[in-house]
């Protein structure tokens, strides 16, 4: 290894064709497409009913911060029964394949997310 100064090695660089190689190579297999995870978020409530309210302010409170979280997957289990999860949020489809953001058995029409989301359905039908 007599020529392993920096000069040498800036002599050879320039000679390539292309100037400077990279310094990162390309992967070598194609990258995995993107996969959906679960956060178990625990707390304690009085009832069932109560649960429900702390969980969806949880969620809507989260998905401000992080617009990536899917309201439409958020659900509702005891601790003790994972298998007994039941959606917090209606999640139907609207014209434009938006989902309805609004709690799950909510009365009147469906809304898409944000303000002034579009509105659809037959809200107002008795």
């Amino acid at each position: 290894m007599r020529d392993n100064r920096s000069t040498y090695w800036r002599r050879m660089l320039g000679a390539l064709p292309g100037g400077d190689p990279p310094l990162v190579a390309a992967p070598r297999r194609a990258t995995r497409p993107d996969r959906r995870y679960t956060a178990h978020l625990g707390f304690v409530a009085p009832d069932l009913a109560a649960a429900r309210e702390t969980a969806v302010g949880y969620a809507e409170a989260l998905s401000l911060l992080r617009p990536e979280l899917v309201l439409g997957g958020c659900a509702l289990s005891p601790a003790d029964g994972w298998q007994r999860a039941e959606r917090l949020f209606c999640g139907a489809v609207g014209p434009d394949a938006e989902r309805c953001v609004d709690v799950a058995g909510h009365p009147g029409f469906h809304h898409a997310p944000g303000p002034g989301g579009l509105g659809w359905g037959d809200g107002d039908q008795v």
